[in-house]
């Protein structure tokens, strides 16, 4: 059963699965992007009501309970049609968690908490390279929007309507 804790960006253990998030991120962006643009998170944009972050609590590669992934919800400027709009950031587990549910429980979760924040739309970009994320988006719901922000790590949009 996948758990989840919520914290702060800044907390030790976040900052170290932010860390090794970059990390992984660098290593596996396609080349002729060019070079991975880390972007840390600002805290304050993961505070209540505002937005929120959780680390996900699992076990490691020996069985031993340790924080396993993360992934947070920050309000960002309302879409063209003024829908109160949270942006998906970071998510993200390590590979050994990989295919056992986490993610899509993590984005359920944050989901939820963006309902209860008010969010009538939730939205999140991704790169292409990254399949699997991509699977887990569009079987959850989002659908491929127009760039609603010039991050230059992204290839594709998503967007997923929360408002009855």
């Amino acid at each position: 059963m996948v758990t989840w804790r919520e914290t702060s960006t800044t907390d030790a253990a976040a900052a170290a699965l932010l860390t090794e998030y970059f990390h992984h991120r660098e290593l596996g962006f396609p080349a002729e992007r060019g070079p991975y643009r880390v972007t840390p998170p600002v805290p304050e944009q993961f505070e209540p009501p505002r937005g929120v972050f959780l680390v996900v609590e699992g076990e490691d590669l020996a069985g031993e309970p340790a924080d396993v992934g993360c992934g947070g919800i920050r309000l960002i400027e309302p879409g063209v049609d003024g829908a109160v709009r949270y942006e998906v950031k970071h998510l993200w587990l390590q590979p050994h968690t990989r295919r056992l549910g986490y993610g899509r429980a993590l984005l359920a979760e944050l989901e939820r908490r963006a309902r209860e924040f008010g969010a009538e739309e939730l939205v999140l970009d991704t790169n292409s390279s990254l399949e699997a994320a991509g699977n887990l988006y569009r079987s959850s719901g989002f659908v491929n929007v127009e760039p609603f922000n010039d991050n230059p790590n992204a290839t594709d949009w998503f967007s997923k309507t929360l408002a009855g």
